[in-house]
């Protein structure tokens, strides 16, 4: 159904794409925003590379009591598996939400991509200041807010 999708974005702690640190995620039904989940995660380990923490701004202290991704799946899932899900740089969201899931040996739902970048070929930063969407960059909920604007957008559109 057109306007019904759920917009993710993740943020990693290290070079390994299943070291998933935060997540961001927002429901659209029918065009209508339902639902906004935000977690801290705490990825194996919690172990950060120090270039990491420089673009998101967590550590380890932020993520030391948080749940592991394996726990965060089960509020994610209901909004992932049969729908479509949008990332900007869909490539590397979707991989860390594959090898996050292969590393806590869960089984891969089924889901239909979308990826904002190859809509618009434009970074999301550029693609929001463009378009005066409000952004602050590499907080994963935020990302996922304009990554929605702009499918959003792409879908009215098209």
């Amino acid at each position: 159904m057109k306007g019904t999708f759920t917009a993710i974005d993740f943020e990693t702690a290290h070079g390994k794409r299943w070291s998933i640190c935060q997540v961001g995620l927002v429901r659209y039904e029918n065009g209508v925003l339902k639902r906004k989940i935000n977690k801290l995660v705490c990825p194996p380990e919690n172990y950060y590379h120090y270039r990491n923490s420089e673009i998101h701004g967590l550590t380890a202290g932020h993520t030391f009591n948080a749940p592991s991704f394996a726990e965060v799946w089960i509020d994610l899932k209901p909004y992932i598996e049969n729908q479509t899900v949008v990332a900007h740089n869909g490539a590397f969201d979707f991989s860390c939400l594959k090898q996050a899931l292969e590393y806590y040996q869960t089984p891969q739902p089924v889901y239909h991509q979308q990826c904002t970048y190859k809509m618009y070929g434009k970074g999301l930063a550029e693609l929001c200041k463009e378009y005066k969407i409000k952004l602050n960059h590499h907080d994963a909920l935020s990302d996922a807010m304009a990554c929605a604007d702009l499918y959003l957008k792409y879908l009215k559109e098209n």
